[in-house]
């Protein structure tokens, strides 16, 4: 982990964290804010993953707010007075190029002001359990908007739950009416998996991250944050040397090789056959999570080759997998001579 700020990872359907570094004190979040802001305008005035949704009209009010954010030293995009830009377009621009005013201006069309927005958004997030993070503005221009790495990596899985903002967040550029090309802020993207989530940005750096992998077909989501780090070629180095290390520790496992047995069945009369693994099977492990077994198989007395005759289940952590159990050879009855040597006994 880095040795600066405070930082985790974790994977979706994994309990608790992989690994962190740092305290647990809330930090200053900067532009990390703009997620809730759009999971919660989103929540009011929800979209489909093609839809454009409603037009947004920007006003004079709009201008003023952008001067007296870029005046503040943030990050804003222009406007046109009397334009409309659908919410997705606007939704887009918050969260791709990060504009100040742009997610001001979504907090102000769904809620009618920032005080308004606050109120509900608080609520949310003592709703969604996120009860470390507390937001004093729209956008995180204000240090006091902040979290920590637990509730980020909370905050992390509701994006990625969200089909618009886990869309959006992937779009490296792109080209919208009035503010022409823009490009996303992080600058991690399609390194090591990486695709998405939020840059943050006041006299330090953060950034929350996610990365995929695919092992023998399973997707793995790793979701991560880093806070309070020097600056963003800093943290986007030690990022990179986290995910990779993250991303090594799960291993494909094979827990089950075909023909491969699990049981044997000997009948008073000497016939042996093997119950074995009708195909091969792997298990993502995480490190070193131990990897269980239980084979069931039913009794019997006869039965014919290839006959299925029970399971052998594999669990690794949250993983698990199974094989059918098959007869490798045909488990026969007895022939007349046993039968006249042994009278006393029922078949």
């Amino acid at each position: 982990m880095p040795g600066y700020g405070d930082s985790a990872i974790a994977a979706v359907g994994y309990p608790g964290l992989l690994a962190a570094g740092g305290g647990t004190s809330p930090l200053p979040i900067a532009s990390i804010t703009k997620i809730i802001t759009a999971l919660v305008v989103l929540q009011k005035e929800p979209l489909s993953v093609n839809e454009q949704g409603p037009g947004i009209l920007f006003t004079a009010a709009d201008e003023a707010i952008r001067a007296s954010y870029k005046a503040r030293g943030g990050d804003v995009y222009p406007i046109k007075v009397g334009a409309t830009l659908t919410e997705r377009q606007v939704l887009t621009i918050a969260l791709v190029p990060s504009a100040n005013n742009y997610a001001r201006a979504l907090a102000d069309w769904a809620y009618g002001s920032e005080a308004n927005f606050l109120v509900v958004a608080n609520a949310w997030l003592k709703t969604n359990g996120l009860t470390s993070t507390t937001l004093t503005d729209s956008i995180g221009l204000n240090p006091q908007n902040t979290s920590t790495p637990t509730d980020l990596i909370a905050l992390g899985r509701l994006a990625l739950a969200n089909p618009v903002i886990a869309q959006l967040v992937t779009i490296k550029s792109i080209t919208l009416p009035v503010v022409g090309t823009v490009s996303n802020t992080n600058q991690l993207l399609g390194v090591e998996g990486i695709d998405g989530i939020k840059t943050g940005t006041l006299t330090q750096a953060s950034l929350l991250f996610t990365s995929r992998l695919t092992l023998g077909g399973t997707v793995i989501t790793l979701i991560g944050v880093v806070l309070d780090g020097p600056n963003h070629p800093t943290i986007d180095a030690a990022i990179r040397t986290l995910v990779g290390q993250a991303r090594a520790g799960f291993h494909l496992v094979r827990v089950a090789a075909k023909g491969q047995a699990f049981a044997t069945y000997t009948t008073k009369w000497g016939t042996r056959a093997s119950a074995v693994a009708a195909r091969s099977v792997s298990l993502v492990v995480w490190g070193g999570t131990p990897v269980t077994e239980r084979t069931v198989a039913r009794t019997l007395t006869t039965a014919s080759k290839s006959t299925t005759v029970g399971t052998a289940s594999f669990t690794a952590g949250v993983n698990s997998a199974a094989v059918p159990l098959q007869l490798a050879r045909p488990l026969s009855g007895p022939g007349g001579l046993w039968r006249l040597e042994h009278p006393g006994i029922l078949l």
